[in-house]
């Protein structure tokens, strides 16, 4: 037995004999270290370059600044709570609404320090103003005239030119560098209008973190000139009744980068019908999102033979963008089949004689309509608003041969018997006292004593 082990340790490998009889060396393992911070009142320059850390992946470091070294600033307006210097704000709207010439009309104000809708004035600067839609010969400089402009503070972009010399056409994407310093070289440039905002962006303009990207240049661009920046763009189609800050085409980034969105828009007038536009303000990060002005558009001769198109400020309004304006391509609402009798409704409250606008409206809304609705059944029934003097209000009354159904003088007479009615119990009550129990049943013992 012994013989046959011997054999069969003879016939191992040396090489595997030696595998086998093989150990690892023992490792040791060095427990990580304690990573090490910039002490709490270090600057920005020591972020990031204290012993132990790391930097970024290409060498940058962090820049940090602590709230004790900022001081507050107010906003600069230069249209109170309308254009911020050093903001980016957006104007959108629908086409033929008359946005260039809005644009034009603010930047024709700031030349000559004018007035501005609200009776507000600016400070004189110069504007630059880049639009790869319209020719500023025939187009743009013929309606800043036509607006009041000082031609001489008016500065137009007509592209950029190469080390070579050679002159290429103005693209924002790529040469907001070299924008930078003709802006410093004009000086004092208060507004820069881009028209249109879109062509900041070479990237898709429907995806959020490409829109951002590009728009940053301008906003850097805004700050470090410390001027207005506009940039104008269009309504997506469709979305009527929703926020016309959400209906900007492309991506959501336009209206979130920027700091003002306006939005202007063609709306049938609430006192007499007639078409109207109105500039509002639909966003605001730095003042108030509501309220605007009726605008409409004129055209004039600034110079003998040159025609142009020039803004009619009108009045203030009050309300949200979303309330203000419509559609121009939106149809008419129809009085649904609940709200029928609304067109009664309205006869009863004006068969009096000539009522203020605003009792008949509020009366109205009490029972559920809207002032679309308000204004669609006034408009076919032929009702005018009218105004009685300098600063009065709006009144409205019937057409003298207007004629009211049949129906209708049975159930307003039934509606107010049972008004009546019902005032004539509450003043019994108020009178003795009783309760509604002690009316409708008395006691025996005081009839009989009676």
């Amino acid at each position: 037995m012994n013989r046959r082990n011997d054999a069969a340790h003879a016939v191992v490998d040396p090489s595997v004999a030696a595998a086998l009889a093989y150990r690892p060396p023992a490792r040791t393992v060095q427990p990580p270290q304690e990573p090490t911070f910039p002490p709490l009142d270090s600057g920005p320059e020591d972020v990031g370059t204290q012993p132990g850390t790391r930097p970024g992946t290409h060498g940058n470091t962090v820049v940090l600044t602590c709230g004790t070294d900022l001081n507050p600033e107010p906003v600069r307006w230069l249209w109170q709570h309308w254009l911020a210097l050093g903001k980016l704000h957006i104007l959108a709207g629908a086409p033929g609404q008359g946005k260039t010439t809005l644009a034009l009309t603010m930047a024709a104000t700031v030349t000559i320090g004018g007035q501005w809708p609200d009776k507000t004035r600016c400070d004189a600067g110069n504007v630059l103003i880049w639009s790869g839609e319209d020719d500023p010969a025939d187009t743009l400089l013929p309606r800043l005239l036509a607006a009041g402009a000082e031609r001489a503070r008016c500065f137009f972009i007509e592209g950029a030119r190469t080390p070579e010399g050679e002159v290429q056409p103005f693209d924002p994407a790529r040469d907001l560098q070299g924008l930078l310093q003709a802006i410093q070289h004009i000086g004092g440039v208060r507004l820069l209008v881009i028209d249109p905002v879109v062509s900041a962006v070479t990237g898709d303009s429907h995806k959020n973190t490409e829109v951002r990207r590009a728009l940053q240049p301008l906003v850097n661009l805004a700050t470090a000139c410390d001027c207005a920046v506009l940039g104008i763009t269009h309504f997506a189609k469709g979305g009527q009744g929703v926020d016309p800050a959400q209906r900007v085409v492309g991506s959501v980034a336009f209206t979130a980068v920027a700091r003002v969105v306006l939005v202007a828009a063609k709306v049938k007038s609430l006192e007499d019908g007639q078409d109207a536009r109105i500039l509002a303000r639909s966003k605001s990060n730095i003042g108030p999102d509501d309220g605007g002005f009726t605008y409409h558009l004129e055209q004039c001769e600034p110079l003998p033979g040159i025609q142009a198109s020039r803004i009619g400020w009108g009045v203030a309004v009050q309300g949200s963008a979303r309330e203000l304006l419509t559609d121009p391509e939106e149809e008419s609402e129809e009085i649904s089949a609940e709200k029928s009798d609304l067109p009664m409704l309205l006869w009863a409250e004006l068969r009096g004689g000539t009522t203020p606008s605003k009792a008949v409206e509020t009366s109205l809304a009490s029972m559920g309509y809207s002032k679309k609705q308000i204004r669609t059944a006034r408009e076919k029934m032929g009702v005018k608003p009218q105004k009685s003097g300098m600063g009065a209000g709006w009144y409205w009354s019937l057409p003298a041969d207007f004629q009211p159904k049949p129906e209708w003088l049975v159930a307003v007479g039934e509606r107010e018997d049972a008004q009546g009615a019902q005032l004539s119990k509450q003043g019994i009550l108020g009178t003795f006292g009783a309760s509604s129990a002690e009316i409708a049943c008395p006691a025996a013992g005081p009839r009989e004593a009676l």
